[in-house]
């Protein structure tokens, strides 16, 4: 509530073991005017989903069951980037870090391939 009364209207991060930022949970319904559940816009979502030509018709909570999946995968690769940017002591996170955490976690691997990261790492050692 006091994210609220300092006039921001959305709830402030908070500080996790090792002084990393950890995101609130995501609001229960209370009624109010405002209370969410997903973070990220549900329409947007929805847009997305139906710009698959394979896909006619998306129940809400599909969309809603969609969003929240993709907001549990963001927060994942980012915590996982983060640790990443700690070992090399630093706290902004660099596309680098983005690239050691999908080399080092198995779930990632199917990123590889997509963002060119086999390209862009021997690339990189090419140029060192």
């Amino acid at each position: 509530m006091a994210a609220a009364a300092a006039g921001s209207g959305t709830p402030r991060e908070e500080e996790g073991p090792g002084g990393e930022a950890v995101a609130p949970p995501p609001q229960a319904p209370t009624g109010a005017p405002g209370a969410r559940l997903s973070r990220l816009p549900l329409a947007r979502v929805k847009a997305l989903v139906k710009a698959d030509p394979d896909v006619t018709l998306a129940g809400q909570e599909a969309i809603f069951i969609l969003a929240r999946a993709a907001e549990l995968f963001v927060e994942t690769i980012a915590k996982d980037a983060y640790c990443c940017a700690q070992q090399g002591k630093r706290k902004t996170l660099q596309r680098r870090d983005l690239d050691n955490a999908i080399e080092a976690v198995d779930e990632f691997a199917f990123l590889e391939d997509y963002l060119g990261l086999s390209g862009h790492t021997q690339s990189n050692q090419m140029n060192s």
